[in-house]
């Protein structure tokens, strides 16, 4: 008999990757703090200016709203400086620092692809960069993991160290507002 699927992967990758998802939601984590308001940037989805203690912060986006929101208000023709669009799970934009947080979120609960993934940071780091180079307000990026603890073991080791000594990071479950610069 086969026995059920409670890893993920395969049939469960979405409904386990998307229960990891609510619970690293980043817009319903500001929700629940009194100093933070989102100001809905219509007509795009998800996409909202973030303002901490009524300061203006930045904005959130994320997939294709990256391109069709921020990009486009850059005036960055992403077409012409890389051959492929890639998707970010969400996206901070730090207005206040100039930073852009692509942040990318992981779970895993078995063996799987997701751990072939993680080594990929580097190039998409690079990639963002590349695309935000031709901005007027010169943003940097930082690239961050938000992991499910199923990466804490040992043998994923290696890949970490390695996350960090490209320049990126990675988090177990949640990150910090101060490191995305919110003061």
């Amino acid at each position: 008999m086969r026995k059920p699927n409670i890893h993920g992967g395969g049939s469960q990758t979405n409904i386990n990757g998307l229960r990891f998802e609510e619970r690293t939601d980043f817009l319903k984590s500001l929700r629940k703090d009194s100093n933070f308001q989102l100001i809905e940037e219509k007509p795009y989805k998800k996409t909202f200016q973030i303002l901490y203690k009524e300061k203006k912060q930045g904005y959130y986006t994320e997939k294709h709203e990256f391109y069709n929101f921020f990009l486009k208000k850059e005036k960055i023709n992403w077409e012409n400086i890389t051959s492929k669009k890639y998707l970010p799970d969400a996206v901070f934009i730090n207005t206040k620092k100039n930073i852009v947080f692509i942040i990318e979120k992981k779970f895993q609960g078995g063996q799987g692809s997701v751990d072939e993934k993680l080594q990929t940071c580097d190039f998409k780091k690079k990639m963002y960069k590349k695309i935000l180079s031709s901005s007027k307000t010169k943003f940097t990026v930082e690239y961050f993991y938000i992991l499910s603890s199923f990466f804490k073991q040992q043998k994923y080791e290696d890949v970490k160290a390695y996350i960090n000594e490209v320049g990126c990071k990675y988090f177990f479950e949640e990150i910090n507002f101060n490191i995305l610069g919110i003061d």
